[in-house]
């Protein structure tokens, strides 16, 4: 009985995690991204293109406290995509899979700083890199556009030791891509939106 009396006066005393200016706080996270995938419509054959992928990828995130309840924050991560193209006049094609690096700068609010749950909102712009193409059966060649899109995020800190937290977090990153390919000798195009929800569960370590 004392042994957990002396265990909640500890989880429940004055939280020591909380955030001084100029402190820095890195995150290592493993997240699901789940895309959101919505296209125009593809010149020549019809139809749009589709995603059925999610990713389960390493996050790290690196923060830069301004003061105690506003931060900065770079979040990188990479992930690979299959896309399809459905409902053409030639059927289901496999376009393929492409890499994505979406760096992305977020300004973050956090609110209830020296609490043991400090939970915060976030919105910035990311810049997505699409590499590293793997052509489908029948595309002779495909290419994706980098883009630059707006980004948003939720999330909570908890914890009650100088240095380290645990994190949950949920970003909505946007980002589309003209996308070029040719098939059969035919050129073709469309605008793909992916679009993906990504959620994240990690722990955090903060220094000065």
């Amino acid at each position: 009985m004392e042994r957990c009396l002396v265990f909640l006066l500890i989880l429940f005393s004055p939280l020591t995690f909380a955030m001084s200016p100029h402190d820095w706080l890195i995150r290592m996270r493993g997240v699901e991204v789940d895309p959101s995938v919505s296209s125009s419509t593809i010149t020549v054959i019809g139809g749009k293109v589709r995603n059925s992928s999610t990713q389960v990828v390493p996050e790290i995130d690196i923060n830069y406290f301004i003061t105690p309840y506003v931060s900065t924050e770079l979040v990188l991560m990479t992930s690979r995509h299959d896309f399809d193209a459905k409902g053409t006049t030639l059927g289901n094609v496999d376009l393929g899979s492409v890499r994505i690096l979406p760096p992305t700068l977020m300004a973050k609010l956090h609110f209830f700083p020296e609490d043991i749950l400090t939970p915060y909102v976030g919105a910035g712009i990311n810049f997505t890199r699409f590499f590293n193409e793997h052509k489908g059966p029948a595309i002779t060649s495909i290419d994706y556009d980098n883009s630059w899109g707006p980004a948003f995020q939720v999330g909570v800190d908890i914890g009650n030791d100088p240095h380290w937290s645990f994190n949950i977090d949920v970003k909505k990153i946007y980002m589309e891509s003209d996308v070029s390919f040719v098939s059969g000798g035919t050129s073709m195009k469309t605008d793909v939106h992916v679009d993906p929800l990504v959620y994240g569960i990690g722990v955090g370590y903060r220094f000065s």
